[in-house]
């Protein structure tokens, strides 16, 4: 589970851990550089606005026992990943401004490029979409994502998002100038938006108001709000 070294969304990395490790597998984190405990997006903890618009209570006490984790303590480097030792890959999520030096990381783009070669497991979610549209594949010369379904943070939503915080939180909501779905959409993906749903969130016990697409060994979700059903999916393809 590849990280930046800070604002990455809470929801979308402690939720897939707890999922993963109940499940008996081990997970290896990796940041940029390596050796140094990443952190997560502090307004995700404490509210964006007004003590809302957060992660909700599970997933940040999942993230409190995360931190203490010996594999999030001492994450390897990106550099260092070798794609054919891994049984799948976890692509998270995360709007703040720290996520640029992992949605744009050229060396990131490669690793997942490897891997996505290798046909296993690869599971993206909200913002993490964008480092698999960006990869090249080496046989193809086009995106990963070209001809695949696949769903991502919606543009409904980052539009919502953004207006509504704006006057507070600037362009917090807008990572970069092309929303989400249009950089997803001009890879060559098929884009499924999913239901309409800007405030109900999946949780451990009720997936109604979730939404993944799955589309062989790859499966996508939009938001947070998708995390608990989206790592279940991605256990059941490990």
């Amino acid at each position: 589970m590849p990280l930046p070294d800070h604002d990455f969304d809470v929801t979308e990395v402690a939720v897939p851990w707890r999922v993963l490790t109940d499940a008996g597998h081990e997970v290896v984190f990796a940041t940029e550089h390596g050796g140094q405990r990443p952190r997560a997006d502090p307004l995700l903890l404490s509210g964006v606005l007004f003590g809302q618009l957060g992660a909700e209570p599970e997933p940040k006490a999942f993230y409190d026992l995360l931190t203490e984790a010996p594999e999030y303590r001492a994450p390897i480097a990106w550099s260092a990943i070798e794609p054919s030792s891994y049984d799948g890959m976890v692509l998270p999520g995360g709007h703040a401004p720290g996520m640029r030096q992992y949605l744009g990381s050229a060396v990131l783009q490669t690793k997942v490029a490897s891997f996505w070669a290798l046909e296993r497991p690869v599971g993206t979610i909200c913002h993490g979409v964008l480092v698999l549209a960006r990869a090249t594949d080496p046989v193809t010369g086009r995106s990963p994502l070209a001809g695949r379904r696949t769903t991502c943070l919606p543009k409904y939503m980052e539009r919502s998002a953004y207006y509504l915080t704006a006057w507070r939180r600037g362009r917090y909501y807008r990572t970069y100038p092309a929303y989400v779905q249009d950089e997803v959409v001009a890879a060559g993906a098929t884009f499924e938006r999913g239901p309409t749903e800007l405030s109900r969130r999946g949780t451990a016990t009720d997936d109604g108001p979730a939404f993944v697409v799955r589309d062989g060994n790859y499966v996508s979700a939009r938001w947070p709000g998708d995390a608990y059903l989206f790592a279940r999916t991605f256990a059941g393809l490990l």
